[in-house]
């Protein structure tokens, strides 16, 4: 039993995983802007806060998943919706332009957007777990 356990646990997890290392990639291509590039040779810090801010908010609703979750397939369905879920939002609030441009702030390192971002992001995912608690 103990190793079934062992077993059933390494599986959730290493799929937990897999789902925010899909996320990470996927979120890079529906940002109008390269997050990798502006994090890792930039140093821009609203980008980091930003994207730290939607791996907190997709790893929300996972966590949601992975204890609601009657089986392994339930919790395949459920981190897919929260992955989407998050990438809508990311999508739609990167596009936003003018006056309340996230991509703007981001791109020029404004805190401020990067924190603001990551906040939207981290209720997303709030919301989104509240909602799979049914």
């Amino acid at each position: 039993m103990l190793l079934g356990s062992f077993l059933s646990f390494g599986l959730f997890f290493i799929t937990a995983v897999g789902v925010v290392v899909l996320f990470l990639f996927l979120y890079a291509i529906v940002t109008p802007y390269d997050d990798y590039k502006l994090i890792f040779k930039d140093n821009n810090n609203a980008a980091a806060i930003g994207f730290g801010g939607a791996i907190v908010g997709l790893s929300i609703p996972l966590y949601s998943a992975l204890v609601s979750s009657v089986s392994y397939f339930d919790f395949l369905i459920w981190a897919g919706v929260a992955m989407f879920i998050q990438l809508i939002f990311a999508f739609i609030m990167t596009r936003t332009k003018g006056k309340y441009s996230v991509e703007k702030l981001i791109t020029d390192g404004a805190i401020s957007g990067g924190i603001l971002k990551a906040f939207i992001s981290i209720s997303i995912g709030l919301l989104n777990a509240g909602s799979m608690s049914y």
